[in-house]
């Protein structure tokens, strides 16, 4: 049975397929394995790490399917062979997949996904996994960054001429998942329910033969409650026509050039000098978590985020790798000096202080180890036999779900200088 899109399953990288090969011609390929999905470390600076792509994952799952045309393509460029082109011709994936859910904080070594099924049928999702949550937690842990930089400030996300045009979509609902107010990508809206936002750029000023015109325009169309761009010439004079030709019951202005912390602090004396102080500053332009935490003590209410927040502001990966951990029930682990994993499939605690404060990421390397007290299960199921578990989290719950994990962290644990992560992980193989 096809899936309900375009085939997801190209989206791969050759070598899962020669071991595929490999493994069904040595009689291995049916043997039970667990893969799990952890980074090693978090990327430079960073704290902690938040959970994203799960949901998308999920949806790309059932159309992990290679239908006739994907069937001719690896065969006519001979990538498969005759064993391995008949067994991927009826490829569905059958396997369990736990997982931290989306919007959880991850440290080193988490446990992020477990993928459980015959060699055969993991091995192949490997890209197709790490593509998505690299990608997304990357995307997240930035976003959640500037949202608690902005200490309650909305911001809008308008990264999508920043980034690939898919990339964009899925950028726009990790940033969503950890707490941007909207986005100006319009995809995003329609395939994930997210918010939009969105006015005018400098070129409709240009368009009009002066800015009152174009005030007018917009004005006329959108309402007075709308965003008026006033710094495409002169701020103060744009300012001055913004209220002119909305009144005091302006609904916001843009800055988006300059020190724009200064621009603000002028423009809510201009604002409330005429009258309109009502009216909101929204500020943009290659905004970052430390740009916008420098803009904490100006008269700013909102912001808008574009090329760091697709980026993932620096850290475009998360780092996470897929690894084999177990083989027919036995542990196995890479030894090699710099890339040490450990074996056999894990558990995932968080232990918590009474007030419920974080302290510790607990990796038991035993499957069945259960909560003490004080301590949480982090898992959860998400895929039984190759189906998605019903109710599953929606997007709105994993993003209070993000909210309310982040509250948990030490103090320390929020700070935007560099610093080991926000709590330990330990391994425990007697646990």
């Amino acid at each position: 049975m096809l899936g309900r899109g375009p085939t997801t399953a190209l989206l791969t990288d050759r070598y899962e397929l020669t071991m595929l090969g490999s493994a069904l011609r040595d009689g291995t390929a049916d043997r039970h394995c667990v893969f799990e999905v952890f980074a090693r470390r978090l990327p430079e600076g960073r704290r902690y790490g938040v959970v994203a792509g799960t949901g998308r994952l999920l949806e790309a799952l059932p159309d992990f399917r290679f239908d006739g045309a994907t069937m001719e393509l690896l065969c006519g460029a001979d990538i498969v062979d005759a064993r391995t082109a008949e067994f991927i011709a009826d490829y569905r994936f059958q396997g369990d997949i736990d997982g931290y859910p989306e919007g959880e904080l991850y440290f080193p070594y988490s446990p992020i996904l477990t993928v459980s099924g015959t060699f055969a049928e993991a091995v192949l999702l490997e890209t197709l996994t790490l593509s998505i949550l690299n990608h997304d937690s990357a995307v997240a842990a930035a976003a959640a960054r500037m949202v608690s930089a902005a200490s309650g400030r909305p911001i809008i996300e308008m990264g999508s001429r920043r980034t690939h045009e898919q990339a964009a979509v899925a950028a726009a609902r990790a940033a969503y998942l950890a707490g941007f107010a909207s986005t100006s990508n319009l995809e995003a809206a329609r395939r994930y329910g997210v918010p939009t936002a969105g006015t005018a750029a400098h070129a409709f000023t240009l368009l009009h033969d002066d800015e009152r015109a174009a005030f007018a325009a917009q004005v006329a169309a959108l309402g007075n409650g709308t965003t008026l761009l006033v710094d495409t010439y002169d701020i103060t004079r744009g300012i001055e026509l913004a209220v002119e030709v909305a009144g005091p019951e302006l609904g916001a202005v843009r800055i988006d050039s300059g020190e724009v912390g200064v621009l603000a602090r002028y423009a809510r004396d201009q604002l409330d000098g005429l009258g309109a102080k009502g009216t909101k500053i929204v500020v943009s332009g290659d905004l970052d978590e430390f740009a916008i935490a420098a803009l904490a003590a100006t008269p700013v209410d909102a912001y808008g985020a574009g090329t760091a927040v697709v980026t993932g502001s620096g850290a475009p990966t998360a780092g996470m790798v897929y690894k084999l951990v177990e083989v027919e029930g036995r542990p196995v682990a890479k030894r090699s000096e710099h890339k040490q994993t450990h074996g056999g499939r894990k558990t995932a605690l968080r232990a918590h202080k009474p007030t419920g404060t974080a302290v510790e990421e607990i990796v038991s390397c035993r499957a069945a180890a259960e909560p003490g007290p004080g301590e949480r299960r982090v898992q959860r199921a998400l895929v039984r036999g190759g189906e998605p578990v019903p109710e599953l989290p929606t997007l709105a719950e994993s993003r209070s779900h993000l909210r309310a994990a982040t509250v948990t962290l030490p103090w320390d644990g929020l700070k935007l200088s560099r610093g080991e992560p926000a709590i330990p992980t330990r391994i425990d193989p007697a646990r």
